[in-house]
């Protein structure tokens, strides 16, 4: 890595896959550390584009990223993801086809990326990194899995509320739009449901939400 921001970065994705793995830092700086990448997106830059071949695993360091599909004239958000989360077109990078999603910074994005062929070579060098491969995936599985079950299970207002609990910073940051389509909610329902804020305790966290623009 060529400076010291770039390796604050990379050391950044490592903590973060010892956390779900038993990953040391040996193993780190010698089978991934010469394939990461340091990514910089600037506010609204794309990072994937739809009908194009996801070809990026990629890791947020900073800034915040949202997926999302073209229905008729709407954009639908399928994930918003902040800093320590994993973005990418899943199935396009996994199966080589064109991507159905979008990818765009919310805010200025740095993001650690591998390639699909640098991923491809390192989890063929050794058992230990096609493991690790493994982990991340079933990590993916079981984050998404979750999500759409609370889609399923959760009526608007819990959801609702259960995110706002979760993500206070996040109510914050995105515009309300995006978090609206994001949760599945009319934005007309979401802009009622704003008032639970004011009698909760959540409201001292979030003070307000980002308005669109």
């Amino acid at each position: 890595m060529p400076h010291n921001s770039n390796m604050d970065s990379v050391r950044t994705f490592m903590i973060f896959l010892q956390k779900i793995s038993d990953l040391t830092e040996e193993e780190f700086n010698k089978h991934l550390l010469p394939v990461c990448k340091v990514r910089r997106f600037a506010k609204k830059d794309i990072v994937t584009r739809t009908g194009e071949i996801e070809n990026h695993f990629n890791f947020i360091v900073k800034g915040l990223a949202r997926k999302f599909y073209q229905k008729s004239h709407h954009e639908i958000n399928v994930q918003i993801s902040m800093e320590g989360h994993m973005m990418l077109s899943q199935e396009s990078f996994h199966s080589r086809l064109p991507s159905e999603y979008t990818i765009e910074a919310i805010e200025p994005t740095t993001l650690v990326s591998i390639s699909y062929d640098d991923a491809e070579k390192m989890f063929a060098s050794c058992q230990r990194m096609e493991h690790l491969g493994r982990i991340i995936v079933t990590y993916s599985m079981v984050i998404k899995d979750k999500w759409q079950m609370q889609l399923i299970k959760m009526t608007p207002r819990e959801r609702f509320v259960s995110f706002v609990t979760k993500n206070p910073e996040l109510m914050q940051r995105v515009p309300q739009k995006f978090l609206a389509s994001y949760l599945n909610i009319k934005p007309e329902t979401f802009s009622r449901f704003k008032h639970l804020l004011r009698s909760s305790h959540v409201a001292r966290k979030t003070n307000g939400l980002k308005t669109d623009h």
